[in-house]
């Protein structure tokens, strides 16, 4: 028993960057999603800072306004996010509106590029 106590603590006590190796090596050599290991991280990271030290890894694109071209970005949305014609125009319309969340940051920025090309000003969060 006195060796599982010794394991939680230092499970406890791992930094951040230790949890995601830890995740890493679940997932790679034994195939096991850690979800878990937000719930662990959470209290071991003692602070704000070491997560604002992190580097995001998900972005929501927001289309903040149409611009002056609207129904180029009217098109532009339903290229990029394969709504139809009534649901891409209902998205502009309610601006600032999510366009798509929690993609990686190569498809996020490739989405702004697009849209704002299209004339539309859009945010990454």
């Amino acid at each position: 028993m006195a060796d599982l106590k010794q394991f939680a603590e230092q499970l406890v006590n791992l930094t951040v960057k230790e949890v995601n190796e830890l995740a890493t090596i679940l997932k790679d050599e034994y195939g096991i999603e850690p979800a878990a290991a937000a719930v662990v991280a959470g209290p071991a990271a003692g602070g704000g800072d070491v997560a604002a030290a992190e580097e995001q890894t998900e972005f929501t694109v927001v289309l903040k306004d149409a611009g002056a071209s609207k129904l180029a970005v009217v098109k532009a949305v339903k290229e990029l996010t394969g709504l139809g014609l009534k649901e891409a125009k209902d998205l502009v319309d309610a601006a600032p509106s999510n366009v798509k969340e929690a993609v990686s940051k190569d498809e996020a920025e490739g989405l702004k590029k697009s849209l704002e090309e299209a004339g539309a000003v859009v945010e990454l969060k």
